[in-house]
Order: structure tokens, then C-alpha cells, then sequence
């Protein structure tokens, strides 16, 4: 087995990049239970129970019953946000209008991933070259095609378009921190590069593709090497991809993972805090915590239940007198 110095930096920037998001989506499943919302209408109650938007809460000795989850439609709701940003699109439609081509050509770009992943191990270990006159060689190469055209387009186009409305839109600037800004010119240089790459030496991903079956089989190739030699914009590519893989995992870029947190167990969670039951435990737990700060209503030092049981304090009714 030999392997390049590229090659290697790629196999490390994404064992970093998938190690760190594990260990941030198990750090965020491990957290306390959350003061959780209860907002209703949520997508697992079924329409025929209650069809007005309600909860079963509303039913007679509720917790008696056996309860029924529509977990179909919670699949649904969940994609539509993640994959078309609904309430974006609902809430603020100027921004959906740039975001969302930016996040599409993300998803693109990550299914052009997945798909040339395929591809090397097509050609690496079940010696189909890719294209070919294989049906299953063709479909592969006709599907890199068309997710990496046109997640570079969309990605490039999306990124311009999310950065101009960052610096024009006068609501949004007042919120945007400056790693903001950063993180989409990161984002947008590595998508130039690699346009540029595209359109002037891999139009149709051979390269692309010969790269990633170079890394499934742990071997070099003759192609990505003599490609790579004197074309500063395609090394230029590669490192900046490989630093963006390293750097994201570290950043609120990683918002994908806690969106799902955050609609599970705060926006959609309500079961019931039943005696006995997981709920309850998690609870006690969170009440046996100790509070460290002060205030009009609270003694530092003093643990959530002992203060909810017995305020050491003022009255409730005067803890707000000035």
C-alpha cells in the first residue's frame, strides 16, 4: 500500500471530521432533559384524534391510554425542514430565495461525494471501469454528472447569494458575527476553486472520480499525479476542501446536527411525567442540580427542588418589588 501525501491528508481531515460530529451529536443526546416548549400543533399527534391541532393531554385520564404516534408524518415534517428549509421559506422568503440554493448544492455536493464513493468501489474492487458500457457504470457516471454540475452551480451561486444578503439586508446584518461572514467566503473559495478546476481540466469528473478510487484502494494513481502537477488551482482545491472538512465539525456549521435535538426534544418532545417512568428520573435528576448564581428570587448554593419547595427569599408576591 502507498500513499500519497494528498491522500493522506484526506484520510485524516475526514477521520477528524467524522470523529468530532459523533462525538458532538452524542454530547448533545447526553445533555439534561430540556425545558421543553409543548407548543402545539406537533407532526406525531394523529390528525384523526385531533384533527383542531390539539394534544392528547386534552384527553380524559390521558395517561390510561394507550397513546398513538403519527411518526410518518414526523418524518415528513422533519425533511421538509432539513431538505427544503420550510420555515425559512414560510417566515422569510428573501432569504429562503439565496439560502436555499446555497444549502441545495451543499446536499448535492454531498450526494456527488457519496456517488463517486460508489464509483471507486465499482472500479476498485469489482473492476468496472467507470464510464463504461456497464448499465450499472453508466448510471454512476451520469449521476456524478449531474449532482456535481449542478451542486457547484447552485453552491456557488447560493453562497454569493447569502453573503450579499448578509451585508444588505439591515435586520440580518445586526445578528451576523463576523466568523459569519467568514465561514461563507471560506465556503465560496472552495467552491470557485473547484468550479474553476471543473471547467478547465475535469468537465466530465474523471479526475475526480480516479482520485476517490485511489483512496478506497489505498493506492495512487497515475491520472490524479499528473493532473495535480503544476495546477495550482486544483492542489489549491484539494488542501482548502480538506481544511473545510477539518474546520466545520468545530463550528455552528454543524447546526444540522442540533436542529435535530432541537425538534425532538424541545419542539416535538411532550411525553408525560409519569411516576416511574424515564421522564420523571431525568427530572429528579435536573431538580438535584445546585445553582450557583444569585437574584432577586433565588439563594445561590441551594439545589432547583429545595428553592421550588422552600423559597429562602422573599414572598413570591414581593420578589419582584424594586
Amino acid at each position: 500500500m502507498v500513499v500519497s501525501s494528498l491522500q493522506l491528508s484526506s484520510y485524516v481531515a475526514f477521520a477528524i471530521f467524522v470523529v468530532v460530529l459523533v462525538a458532538r451529536a452524542k454530547k448533545l443526546s447526553s445533555m439534561p432533559i430540556h425545558l421543553r416548549w409543548e407548543l402545539y400543533p406537533v407532526p406525531h399527534e394523529p390528525k384523526d384524534e385531533h384533527p383542531s391541532g390539539g394534544s392528547y393531554y386534552e384527553e380524559l385520564n390521558y395517561w390510561q391510554r394507550t397513546r398513538r404516534k403519527d411518526h410518518l408524518n414526523e418524518l415528513k415534517e422533519l425533511l421538509l425542514e432539513m431538505l427544503f428549509i420550510k420555515r425559512v421559506f414560510e417566515y422569510k422568503r428573501p432569504l429562503w430565495l439565496t439560502t436555499y440554493p446555497f444549502h441545495a448544492g451543499i446536499y448535492l455536493i454531498l450526494a456527488w461525494f457519496a456517488i463517486l464513493f460508489v464509483g471507486g468501489l465499482t472500479e476498485a474492487y469489482a473492476n468496472i471501469p467507470v464510464p463504461s458500457e456497464h448499465p450499472w457504470a453508466m448510471l454512476i457516471y451520469y449521476l456524478t454528472l449531474i449532482t456535481g454540475s449542478l451542486g457547484i452551480i447552485l453552491g456557488t451561486l447560493g453562497c454569493i447569494g447569502t453573503l450579499l444578503y448578509r451585508l444588505s439586508d439591515e435586520e440580518l446584518r445586526k445578528y451576523s458575527a463576523g466568523i459569519e461572514y467568514f465561514n461563507l467566503v471560506f465556503i465560496l473559495v472552495v467552491y470557485l476553486l473547484g468550479a474553476i478546476a471543473w471547467l478547465t481540466l475535469d468537465r466530465n469528473f474523471s479526475i475526480a472520480q480516479a482520485y476517490m478510487t485511489s483512496l478506497v484502494s489505498f493506492s495512487q494513481n497515475q491520472l490524479v499525479e499528473g493532473s495535480i502537477t503544476g495546477n495550482y488551482a486544483l492542489v489549491s482545491h484539494f488542501i482548502l476542501l480538506e481544511l473545510l472538512f477539518v474546520y466545520i465539525p468545530f463550528t455552528k456549521l454543524t447546526h444540522f446536527i442540533g436542529k435535530y435535538f432541537t425538534y425532538h426534544k424541545v419542539l416535538w418532545d411532550d411525553e408525560p411525567n409519569i411516576r416511574g417512568n424515564e421522564v420523571e428520573k431525568k427530572v429528579r435528576e435536573v431538580l438535584s442540580y445546585s445553582v450557583s448564581w444569585n437574584g432577586p428570587h433565588f439563594t445561590p448554593g441551594r439545589t432547583w427542588a429545595e428553592e421550588a419547595l422552600k423559597p429562602a427569599k422573599l414572598d413570591t408576591l414581593k420578589r419582584w418589588e424594586p
